[in-house]
C-alpha cells in the first residue's frame, strides 16, 4: 500500500519545491483546476509517459485525484511504485479537500 501524506505536509513539500505532484484526473478536470504545480498523468498513460514526466526515479511523488472515494490516486501511485519509483506517497483526501482548506489551485491548457 502507498503511504499517504497530508494536506499541510504537501503543502509544505510544494512550497519548499521538494515533491512533484500528479493529478490522476486529467483532461478537463486539470484544465479546470489542478494543485500547483501539478502534471497530469491519468492510469492508462503511466507505462508510457512516466519517464518522460518523471525522469528521476528516487525524487518525490504525490499522486492525487477529487476525492477519497477515487481510485486513481491509490492505482497511479501503484503503477509507479511498480517502475521503481522509490518515494511515492498520495494525497488521499484529494483537492475538494485542499480547495475546501481555500489553499491556492492552477488552470491550464492541457499538455501533451
Amino acid at each position: 500500500m502507498t503511504a499517504l501524506i497530508t494536506r499541510d505536509e504537501l503543502r509544505a513539500a510544494i512550497d519548499a519545491g521538494t515533491v512533484t505532484v500528479i493529478d490522476t484526473l486529467g483532461g478537463e478536470y486539470y484544465a479546470r483546476q489542478h494543485l500547483p504545480g501539478a502534471l497530469p498523468l491519468v492510469e492508462a498513460e503511466v507505462a508510457e509517459r512516466a519517464g518522460e514526466l518523471l525522469p528521476d526515479r528516487d525524487a518525490a511523488i504525490v499522486t492525487y485525484c477529487s476525492n477519497p472515494a477515487c481510485p486513481n490516486s491509490g492505482r497511479v501511485a501503484d503503477q509507479l511504485s511498480a517502475l521503481g519509483y522509490t518515494d511515492v506517497r498520495k494525497y488521499a483526501a484529494g483537492i475538494e479537500d485542499w480547495v475546501a482548506a481555500d489553499l491556492p489551485t492552477e488552470t491550464g491548457a492541457l499538455t501533451r
